[in-house]
């Protein structure tokens, strides 16, 4: 009696207790080594009931399986796309800093040591451009203002363009040779046509290869004339103004010989502007030939011969020349890369679609 008393007083194990263990593909019990086989069920069940069940317990237990393979290969996928995550963050973090590197100007800080001070004019010279006024009167100053510079380099490879700017540095130069014994030299490598040139004059020698690119004095105005084409279309255009003349440059609307001689008159106007200020820039160098100032281009070894340049050469000869012994210092303000390379995209872009976005009309570049 005692130990049956003994027994009703321990403690009953509770169903969660009674499981079996868990199985770590399910996630939940462990069935039994031939459980699956005993289907449980009421003594008197048919067979047919039976068998039923056992296919129940069955279909159940492989429910918990697939559900427990699933769950583990999400998990996989899951740690697969982090880490596939994390390889393609370092792998933009690496780009990232090789394009940095690639396209940031090696613009170094000042020096003690004798340098030549460089600074580049490349691409199309326009106020939206890497190439302008503000970016190289920036660097030219600070490179005059280096104590320890030999000489000035202006590196330019352009075809010109705004008369605004290439006006803006040409100004810039000039001053800075008027306030000073440190020479100012205008390598051109490719190309230094039109505004490029006008920049390249200021300095106190012109350098060029045999087979650059030099000259194109002259201004260019370009447009189209499109009102037949509108009316072929059908389309009406609706233009207000407040003065006559307002949109005498519109290409939807006749272009009349009165409008053609007042802009040719602005076009010539500006064109005297760049022949004076050559003529200032390069003084009793320049030869008596009609052609110089017509616009056309000429190689570096004919361009030598009409005073535009002062001598053949490379940017190399110029090192030797001035400081053999001096390291290259560039003073060209850097560009975020970031910014240099959408402008790249968008530069192409338009240069494909044919598009203007100059805010003046006039060019200062070769055709």
């Amino acid at each position: 009696m005692k130990d049956d008393d003994s027994r009703r007083d321990e403690p009953q194990a509770t169903p969660s207790e009674q499981q079996s263990p868990e199985d770590r593909w399910t996630q939940g019990a462990e069935v039994p080594s031939g459980q699956d086989s005993q289907p449980s069920g009421h003594p008197d069940d048919d067979p047919e009931t039976l068998r039923e069940r056992q296919r129940l317990a069955q279909l159940e237990m492989m429910d918990h399986w697939i559900g427990g393979v699933l769950a583990e290969q999400r998990r996989s996928r899951r740690w697969k796309l982090f880490f596939r995550l994390l390889m393609l963050s370092l792998l933009a973090a690496a780009i990232g800093i090789g394009v940095y590197q690639f396209y940031a100007p090696a613009t170094t800080a000042p020096t003690s040591q004798a340098h030549l001070a460089r600074i580049d004019v490349s691409g199309v010279i326009a106020e939206d451009a890497p190439a302008n006024a503000e970016r190289i009167i920036e660097g030219l100053r600070n490179a005059w203002d280096a104590d320890s510079a030999k000489a000035v380099v202006l590196h330019i490879n352009s075809p010109g363009g705004s008369p605004v700017q290439s006006q803006r540095i040409y100004a810039e130069i000039m001053r800075l040779r008027e306030s000073g014994d440190k020479p100012i030299v205008a390598v051109i490598e490719d190309i230094g046509a039109s505004g490029a040139y006008y920049i390249a004059a200021a300095a106190d020698d012109v350098v060029a290869s045999p087979v650059s690119l030099v000259g194109s004095i002259g201004v260019i105005y370009s447009g189209f004339g499109l009102q037949d084409a509108i009316d072929r279309v059908g389309v009406e255009r609706r233009v207000l103004t407040a003065g006559d003349n307002k949109a005498f440059l519109d290409p939807f609307q006749p272009f009349d010989d009165e409008d053609e001689a007042f802009w040719q008159g602005v076009l010539n106007s500006t064109h005297q502007q760049f022949i004076d200020d050559v003529k200032a820039g390069r003084g009793d160098r320049l030869s008596d030939d009609e052609s110089l100032f017509s616009g056309l281009v000429w190689s570096g070894e004919q361009a030598k011969a009409l005073g535009l340049v002062d001598q053949l050469g490379t940017i190399d000869d110029v090192a030797r020349d001035y400081a053999a012994d001096a390291d290259w210092r560039n003073y060209t303000p850097s560009l975020d890369p970031f910014d240099r390379l959408t402008r790249r995209f968008t530069q192409t872009a338009i240069q494909l679609m044919g598009v203007d976005t100059s805010p003046s009309p006039l060019r200062f570049q070769a055709p």
